[in-house]
């Protein structure tokens, strides 16, 4: 196989480990994580699996990513922490699910208190 074809086969496992995270695949996604995959992978916005998952609902994939070691405050590109994203979303149980692994409610920009403030959330 020549460099070229082995950096696209990587960039589609790349692609399809994010896709993993969105739809909450947590079998197959942590599978990944265990045979080697970086546990903070990121997408080109800076979005970790664990963000991904968090802001689409998944909170088993979110435990799974974070008991391997994933930062539950890692900041996309845009400054957001996972911890937002999912109270912007409503998600209560991932919301929950990340304060239990100690995600700081004070980390990025805005703040996942300040946008529990905004829409009359709690954390």
């Amino acid at each position: 196989m020549n460099e070229d074809a082995s950096h696209d086969d990587l960039a589609v496992l790349a692609h399809q480990l994010l896709d993993l995270a969105r739809l909450g695949h947590a079998q197959r996604l942590l599978a990944y994580v265990d045979a080697g995959v970086p546990v903070d992978l990121t997408d080109a916005q800076g979005n970790t699996l664990l963000m991904l998952a968090a802001y689409h609902g998944h909170a088993a994939v979110v435990r799974g990513l974070a008991e391997r070691g994933a930062d539950v405050d890692a900041l996309n590109d845009r400054g957001q922490s996972p911890l937002a994203g999912a109270v912007f979303k409503d998600e209560q149980a991932v919301v929950e699910a990340l304060v239990a692994l100690g995600a700081d409610p004070d980390a990025g920009a805005p703040t996942a208190r300040e946008t529990a403030q905004m829409f009359g959330r709690t954390l």
